[in-house]
């Protein structure tokens, strides 16, 4: 599973964008009201930028900058062992390339004071990397595995946590079709939630962008 101890199931950039954005359509059908939703996607974050995140509504979230650059993203798990208040575990940002700097790190609506992990992306680069933490002997004791699993793009983890989270019982072909950015259809929309319409989801479809159409849709 993905962790900051393997990150090789992170999709490359383009999927990251596209997923992330998948995820926070998918929410955007399941619950209508967005404080209860897990994750969310801004296209028009700033000039150029992007913001995706997650929050479990128990302390838990991860945000992510899209940008020209690449992508930075870091979490906080507040069960985790290294979690420290207002103070994030040595090496967690030792890394993080200069270009994230000012608009990530520095950037308050981030909360990057307190994390337990931290991954990146640069356009220029081949793969995700993350500083070097020394990390205790523990099943994942930055809580990165736990945050990051759905990441992994496969539909099946998106119907689990529709069950627990939602207690709705979803198929993988609607998500798979959400996943690929499919347009959205009164039929698919209703069956993934009978109570919800494409007509009421067009103000969440413009803020996500989706459905992505071409390779640097923004």
């Amino acid at each position: 599973m993905i962790s900051t101890r393997d990150l090789s199931r992170l999709p490359d950039l383009g999927a990251f964008r596209k997923l992330t954005r998948a995820l926070a359509m998918l929410d955007a059908i399941l619950s209508p009201e967005w404080e209860y939703r897990y994750y969310s996607f801004n296209s028009h974050w700033a000039d150029g930028q992007m913001m995706a995140s997650m929050r479990n509504g128990s302390g838990d979230h991860w945000f992510a900058l899209l940008c020209s650059e690449g992508i930075a993203l870091h979490g906080l798990a507040h069960e985790a062992p290294i979690f420290r208040p207002n103070a994030p575990w040595p090496g967690i940002f030792e890394k993080l390339p200069a270009e994230f700097n000012q608009n990530f790190l520095r950037e308050p609506a981030f909360e990057t004071n307190n994390s337990t992990f931290c991954v990146w992306r640069r356009s220029t680069d081949h793969r995700w990397s993350c500083g070097p933490v020394e990390l205790p002997s523990a099943p994942d004791p930055d809580g990165s595995e736990e945050l990051l699993s759905i990441l992994d793009g496969q539909p099946e983890h998106y119907l689990e946590f529709a069950r627990e989270h939602y207690e709705v019982e979803i198929t993988p072909a609607d998500v798979a079709a959400v996943y690929r950015h499919d347009p959205l259809t009164d039929e698919l929309v209703s069956r993934l939630n009978p109570r919800a319409d494409v007509g009421s989801l067009a103000a969440n479809m413009k803020e996500i962008g989706y459905p992505e159409v071409g390779k640097t849709a923004q």
